[in-house]
């Protein structure tokens, strides 16, 4: 497909998906001439790849380099598509710490591998071999992500520039990893402490990060049009995140494709479960306490637990601080610096990233 500055969100998309499947296609070309061992690894890479995915970073990471006023083309979509692979990284990883069972309606990763060690009749624990499969897949989506970037056809100027932001984007996301798996071990109660798992963990390289790193593929990065990205980036990434909260909790499974209140079995320490800790009574606080992380919870524990969310006004809350962040990302594009293009852009992918339902 031929790209233009006037390309649609659409269109960028399928642009990403084509760019994406031709290197996965490639890559396990190559893995696949290793052994036939690798043929599952390489079937689960390019499903978890490709099945779905709204490929929102990558979406803004290119929106960031028209931002600058520069002219997309193939290679420099190549270059943003790769942060997508972060992106699996991410799950994969997720989904072992957070002993998820599904991912986007179908069996996590460590869940497949862990049922194909059982069907196999292999040695050892079929659980820890599931484990080891999903972390090892992990990290080679994370180097496939900057092979993707390296062997993008980008200018070696471009890339010697924006690799300093991939990185960053890298080491927060994996800082923001560890302090949700900290806050979850701590048993936190704290909004504050909540809302900063939010920013690392998925606001800032959800949006923030990918703009910066479009900006960086696209130009000298001014340090007032990062200023206005992260005005942008920051709230609406700290939403698109909090969005995702309400979803753990009250998301239709046929759109999450995860069950109905997975983050409440998993005891998920978010914005949500931190604001309704602080508006609950006594006798709530011990219904929460027999409840909350319970990997076991049936439909009813997770009625019980709504309910009460629902009716400290939590989900209100939280409803109210979305639409807040959300006006102070929209307030934000309305800046010279940032082109005509890259503005309609960004509105709407406001939307996508908020009223969303999966």
């Amino acid at each position: 497909m031929e790209l233009s500055p006037a390309s649609s969100l659409s269109d960028l998309r399928i642009s990403i998906n084509d760019a994406l499947s031709q290197f996965v296609a490639r890559e396990n070309q190559y893995l696949r001439t290793i052994g036939p061992e690798l043929n599952p690894v390489a079937d689960a890479l390019e499903r978890f790849l490709l099945d779905s995915g709204k490929r929102i970073r990558p979406l803004f990471a290119y929106i960031g380099l028209l931002g600058t006023g520069t002219e997309g083309n193939l290679p420099l979509l190549k270059a943003a598509s790769a942060l997508e692979l972060v992106h699996v990284c991410a799950l994969m990883h997720d989904d072992v710490m957070d002993a998820s069972d599904t991912r986007r309606g179908a069996p996590s990763i460590h869940r497949a591998f862990e049922a194909m060690h059982e069907a196999e009749g292999l040695q050892g624990s079929a659980t820890q071999f599931g484990i080891s499969s999903a972390i090892l897949l992990g990290d080679l989506a994370l180097i496939w992500a900057s092979k993707m970037l390296h062997e993008s056809g980008i200018d070696n100027e471009v890339l010697v520039r924006s690799i300093p932001v991939y990185d960053e984007m890298r080491v927060e996301l994996m800082a923001g990893q560890y302090l949700d798996v900290y806050e979850q071990a701590l048993a936190s109660q704290s909004v504050e402490r909540s809302l900063r798992v939010a920013r690392y963990k998925s606001g800032k390289y959800s949006i923030e990060r990918p703009l910066h790193f479009g900006a960086a593929l696209g130009s000298a990065m001014s340090t007032k049009l990062m200023a206005q990205y992260s005005k942008y980036g920051l709230p609406l990434g700290e939403a698109f995140q909090l969005r995702d909260d309400v979803l753990g909790v009250f998301g239709d499974p046929k759109e999450t494709g995860k069950p109905a209140g997975d983050d409440l079995r998993e005891g998920k320490r978010t914005v949500l479960m931190a604001t309704t800790f602080e508006r609950t009574s006594e006798s709530q606080k011990a219904k929460i306490a027999e409840l909350f992380g319970d990997p076991n919870l049936s439909p009813e524990g997770v009625s019980q637990l709504q309910e009460i969310i629902v009716g400290t006004g939590s989900l209100a809350h939280l409803e109210t601080l979305i639409d807040s962040l959300t006006s102070q990302a929209l307030t934000a594009i309305e800046d010279q610096e940032i082109s005509a293009i890259a503005q309609t852009h960004l509105k709407s992918m406001v939307d996508i990233a908020i009223r969303r339902t999966v």
